[in-house]
């Protein structure tokens, strides 16, 4: 005795809507909880006082793209990797050439583009030279002689001859290393988003049939 079962036309139709029902849940889902991700992060950011700039840096994709797949998957990440990972870590960070990391004081100002300046930039640019002064408490310090304060309050070169309003103004603080304060929790709003993903699929699904 010989039974054969075949899948019935109408069976198989209903069998592919499901399947594409499911693509579509899984695929808006997806979607939906990527986004959610990238507006959480670049919540927590600008929360944190960090910037709508650097907020703007996070970013979502989706894949695969224009097309629904049960494998849908949603990529967040942040243009400025390296910035976000230092708030998110709170690393330890010294100097490159093992001696001092140099922090510019408000008498310092600023380069172009606001970008801080490194010791050797600005005696460049202030045609000022920079003196070291070795404290035993606390940091030490990179001084400017004979400078005066213009009305921004950075030092300049003064070209009085007198000596009138001329000052020695701390420049940078020396420093062997920082802590860096985390001021981010990205992995909270990751599993946040990652377990909201069954439930957002079924979401979809009714909605779908509905």
């Amino acid at each position: 005795m010989k039974l054969k079962l075949d899948v019935t036309p109408d069976l198989a139709t209903m069998m592919a809507a499901e399947i594409a029902a499911g693509e579509r849940a899984v695929t808006a889902a997806i979607r939906e909880a990527g986004t959610g991700l990238r507006a959480d992060w670049r919540r927590q950011i600008t929360g944190a006082g960090l910037g709508q700039r650097l907020s703007r840096t996070i970013r979502s994709a989706q894949y695969p793209k224009g097309q629904p797949s049960l494998n849908a998957a949603a990529l967040v990440w942040s243009k400025a990797p390296d910035i976000i990972s230092a708030h998110d870590t709170g690393p330890l960070i010294r100097s490159k050439s093992g001696f001092w990391l140099a922090i510019p004081l408000p008498a310092a100002g600023r380069g172009r583009g606001g970008a801080r300046l490194t010791p050797g930039e600005w005696e460049r640019r202030r045609g000022l030279r920079l003196r070291f002064v070795y404290r035993r408490r606390g940091p030490s310090l990179l001084v400017a002689d004979r400078a005066r304060i213009n009305t921004r309050g950075t030092a300049v070169a003064s070209r009085a001859k007198t000596g009138r309003n001329q000052v020695t103004a701390p420049i940078f603080l020396l420093v062997p290393q920082v802590k860096l304060s985390k001021r981010l929790d990205l992995d909270r709003d990751a599993e946040r988003a990652h377990d909201s993903v069954p439930r957002l699929i079924l979401a979809k699904w009714a909605e779908g049939r509905s």
